[in-house]
């Protein structure tokens, strides 16, 4: 079976997509996905985006760091924050006059510069206890009635990790609900690797936010341009 499914039509023309940080920086900057995720919001010229990006792998050192000194969870989760923005920071620079020059920490400064500015970068906006970047994300999407699209590294969803589990089987698609009872299952820990966070679960499904996830800028094209991607959709 053909794991492709059709794009639901946004009723505006925002977007909110998620950049996991293991994406920017894996362990050095990764230039060639920055300059084609460059190319591709280029793209899409009649599109609006706001683009938040994760602190990735870079943030779960630091992370590691402080749980091993024994450091409480907040302190954690704010070594988190502070590289979501940096790497957040990083894009802003390479994007340039299409982007936002100053970094927004509201959801109201997030709408305001988006006015202006092709697509607007942000981190974590602000201190939330048990959320991750993709809470954040979905938080924006629900502010701005808008898609949510989640670039990973993994294809989509699937019934355990595919990168550990050869057993590991592709969701093509999933309810709000049943996503928002498998998210609740897992413990919330700072720096957490899960393909989106229990925020954001719970977020996409009482806001109703269709809610994509897929692991390819080609998929996120796709998506863009209405045409059937592979990859995994959350929705009703």
């Amino acid at each position: 079976m053909k794991k492709v499914i059709k794009t639901i039509s946004p009723k505006n023309n925002f977007w909110v997509i998620s950049v996991g940080g293991s994406r920017i920086i894996p362990e050095k900057v990764d230039y060639k996905f920055v300059r084609d995720f460059h190319k591709l919001i280029q793209k899409h010229p009649s599109q609006k985006f706001v683009a938040v990006t994760g602190g990735g792998s870079t943030a779960r050192k630091y992370i590691s760091g402080l749980r091993k000194l024994h450091k409480k969870a907040r302190t954690q989760s704010k070594i988190g924050i502070a590289v979501t923005r940096l790497n957040a920071s990083f894009l802003m620079r390479v994007f340039g006059a299409p982007a936002n020059e100053t970094l927004p920490k509201s959801m109201k400064k997030v709408k305001t510069l988006l006015q202006k500015n092709h697509i607007v970068f942000c981190g974590a906006l602000r201190f939330n206890p048990k959320q991750t970047s993709d809470g954040t994300s979905a938080d924006i999407a629900a502010y701005l009635k808008c898609p949510f699209i989640n670039l990973t590294n993994v294809q989509g969803l699937y019934t355990s990790n595919p990168k550990t589990s050869k057993d590991a089987k592709f969701i093509k698609k999933m309810t709000w609900k049943a996503f928002n009872q498998k998210a609740q299952k897992i413990k919330y820990r700072a720096g957490q690797h899960f393909v989106l966070d229990q925020d954001a679960a719970k977020t996409i499904m009482n806001k109703k936010i269709p809610t994509y996830i897929v692991g390819s800028l080609s998929d996120v094209d796709k998506i863009l341009s209405n045409k059937s991607f592979k990859g995994s959709l959350i929705s009703g």
